[in-house]
């Protein structure tokens, strides 16, 4: 049993239970969503605080009253008690559930620690400085590095803020669906985990195809034809097989990785010191730049924050957790960025034209030698390896998450033996093999159209529950009230339209034609369980979104 929780909190032993045909595990649930939000029994008008636990299996943080209520709720009387894991503010997880037919316990599996967790977050937002190179050849170098220091605080900060935020709050795999579906209903949470699966997989198209750019210069039959198929089929499935074997598998190979594509930067930027020419910084023309790629470029490297929300309920303690791994891989992303910029335009004479993908390693060439350019080539290859391995987790997840909601057929929930969403690394594994034929440019826009339109759906989710449910316990809040969290999100809306703006007719048509699927997907799903065609459930370890029994749930609260 994973925890330091131990004591029964003064409850005697039930008595064995009778055989069922339902069973529960010991997860860590999204106790916070049920939080104290008001007092229960005031009837249809009174919205006290969001859906929480009123399934036969319940979870909550709990003292000796609050299992008494948990308790006296219960339709089933006779049912063993687990105490599990604490959470952040000491108190304990309790699972009440029946004994027979017990599934595969999620718990029995390794959960991240707060390392793994800053590299995954690492790698799903940022993988280092390969692919930045675009925004000096859109802009120049001023521009370049002014949008790598303003950007994420436009950008970056808000979004990691808001996933702190509601991510503590519904701890599961559904991450950014459950907070659209419990704030706008499960049409919407529907929609966007459509969109972002979508541009999730899009995004993961993208890395093979940056792993053999920077590749095809020391091996040049990667460049095209046969062997560049071959090898983007063969580098798909070896990183689909690593996130099968589980996601603590996951999380220390991005801490290697991670370290090993540091490094070279690092070691570049201290060669050039010398070579460095401060007025090349300086460096431009408002006259020549392409607005478009170079806010994409930016918006590309600075976004999916909110990713790591769908693998929230697979962390340690995540209500500590989560918020700091986010913190310290801001620090992370940001530095990661600047510091190779701030040296690469300093030290080489500026053209341009050759600042595209791939190009750190002729500057690491110019700079430091073959050696140096050597280096920077195998840390973009085990770079794109981590961004690989980071966002397909978060997409099988995410699609787990789905399925628990009933979303998604029964099957999408199905987990190997490592704790890892089967169906879901296949069908996120097949979308990637599908789109790898496509250019650098057209993953990014395509990527960033639907990215936009889920974001706008969590930003209006996030103030929804805010104004909603002002007094819902949140296990980390942003400290500001209602208008200073409508003030946060103005900024990276702005830029949302923009991007959408500045988006080209091509992009417009296919990411349209994209959410238009989604649109009708929904209802299709739910005529085929309405007819049962396929089977769906609803977990019973999940906390009820809609508030189906807002009595039973005042019943329950402080």
């Amino acid at each position: 049993m994973d925890g330091g929780g131990s004591e029964s909190q003064g409850l005697p032993p039930p008595p064995p239970p009778p055989p069922s045909t339902k069973s529960s595990t010991h997860r860590r649930a999204a106790a916070a969503a049920a939080g104290d939000g008001g007092d229960g029994g005031a009837g249809e008008e009174q919205e006290a605080a969001p859906p929480s636990h009123t399934r036969t299996t319940v979870h909550h943080n709990s003292d000796a009253t609050h299992d008494q209520k948990l308790m006296t709720t219960e339709e089933t009387t006779q049912a063993s008690i687990e105490m599990g894991e604490r959470n952040g503010n000491g108190a304990e997880y309790v699972s009440v559930g029946e004994l027979h037919f017990p599934r595969a316990r999620v718990d029995n599996f390794k959960k991240l620690s707060l390392l793994p967790l800053v590299f995954i977050i690492f790698y799903e937002v940022s993988g280092g400085p390969f692919g930045v190179e675009d925004s000096v050849q859109a802009a120049g170098p001023l521009l370049a590095l002014v949008g790598f220091l303003v950007f994420p605080l436009i950008w970056s900060v808000p979004e990691a803020l808001i996933t702190a935020e509601m991510g503590t709050m519904f701890p599961e795999a559904g991450g950014y669906v459950v907070w659209v579906s419990s704030a706008l209903g499960p049409y919407w949470g529907f929609q966007q985990g459509w969109m972002k699966w979508l541009s999730g997989v899009i995004d993961n198209a993208l890395y093979p195809v940056l792993f053999l750019d920077y590749l095809k210069s020391a091996i040049p039959a990667l460049g095209g034809g046969v062997p560049r198929v071959a090898a983007v089929l063969v580098l798909t499935l070896l990183l689909t097989y690593m996130n099968y074997r589980g996601l603590t598998v996951v999380g220390w190979v991005a801490v290697l990785l991670g370290i090993f594509s540091i490094m070279p930067f690092v070691v570049m930027g201290l060669v050039a010191i010398p070579k460095v020419k401060p007025s090349r910084w300086l460096v431009v023309n408002l006259h020549n730049v392409d607005w478009n790629l170079y806010l994409n470029t930016l918006f590309w490297n600075l976004n999916y924050w909110d990713s790591i929300s769908t693998l929230a309920g697979e962390v340690e303690n995540p209500n500590k957790t989560l918020p700091k791994a986010l913190f310290y891989a801001l620090i992370l992303v940001v530095l990661g960025y600047f510091f190779p910029l701030l040296m690469g335009t300093g030290a080489v004479p500026l053209d341009r034209e050759l600042w595209t993908d791939g190009y750190f390693s002729d500057v690491a060439k110019i700079i430091g030698g073959v050696w140096l350019r050597w280096w920077i080539q195998g840390a973009a290859a085990v770079s794109n390896m981590g961004m690989f391995v980071a966002e397909m987790s978060s997409d099988s997840f995410q699609l787990l998450g789905m399925a628990e909601r009933g979303m998604l057929p029964k099957f999408f929930g199905k987990r190997s033996r490592y704790g890892t969403p089967v169906i879901g690394i296949l069908f996120s594994a097949s979308g990637v093999l599908l789109l790898s034929w496509l250019s650098f440019q057209e993953i990014v826009a395509a990527e960033n159209f639907l990215y936009c339109f889920g974001m706008i759906l969590e930003f209006i989710s996030f103030i929804r529950l805010r104004v909603k449910y002002p007094a819902t316990t949140r296990p980390y809040k942003i400290p500001t009230g209602t208008v200073g969290a409508i003030l946060m999100c103005i900024p990276p809306t702005v830029l949302i339209c923009v991007v959408l703006a500045l988006s080209t007719l091509k992009v417009v048509i296919v990411s349209l034609a994209a959410i238009l699927i989604g649109l009708v997907m929904q209802p299709c799903l739910t005529y085929v369980e309405r007819k049962r065609w396929i089977k769906f459930s609803v977990s019973a370890d999940l906390p009820d979104l809609h508030g189906a029994n807002q009595e039973s749930v005042g019943s329950i609260r402080h």
